[in-house]
């Protein structure tokens, strides 16, 4: 998301890429761990499933936050600008 939506990307570019980011992680990931890439549904589902799925909830809204200062830090690290 960063690279698609920096200055330096092609114009329009950014709505392709994301979608098709996003497309590839659902085609891999659910048939592997029945992935879900939105807290908002995971959390829903957890409430209802209750017992272990509510103790595992933390997870699905920390390692997002955490993954997007990490690809953020490193994104500024190998994007920068050279003068």
């Amino acid at each position: 998301i960063l690279g698609a939506t920096d200055k330096r990307a092609p114009q329009g570019f950014a709505p392709i890429a994301i979608g098709l980011c996003l497309t590839l992680i659902h085609l891999i990931s659910i048939p592997v761990t029945n992935t879900s890439v939105n807290p908002a549904r995971s959390t829903g589902v957890a409430v209802f499933a209750g017992g272990w799925a509510i103790s595992q909830l933390w997870l699905f809204w920390v390692a997002p936050i955490i993954g997007a200062v990490v690809g953020a830090l490193i994104y500024r690290f190998l994007g920068s600008e050279q003068n």
